[in-house]
């Protein structure tokens, strides 16, 4: 089993993708439907239980879903 982390540092660091073609859906409480997607290029830093986008913390336990070009990568 990949982890959410596992898959964005994949996507970040391999040669032949590129992370902005990436969409990430993680649960935002308040949001529609409590969940919000943004694209891998708003995600400004990778960190060990925590990815930053648009200046917050977001938990890597709260990802439920990772495309690349509309082919998911991660679902959980």
């Amino acid at each position: 089993m990949r982890f959410p982390r596992q898959v964005l540092n994949e996507v970040k660091w391999r040669e032949d993708m590129e992370i902005s073609r990436c969409l990430v859906s993680y649960v935002h409480r308040g949001a529609e439907g409590d969940t919000r997607t943004i694209a891998g290029d708003e995600i400004e830093h990778l960190g060990r239980s925590f990815f930053r986008a648009a200046g917050s913390l977001i938990p890597y336990h709260r990802i439920r879903l990772i495309t690349y070009d509309g082919r998911i990568l991660f679902e959980g």
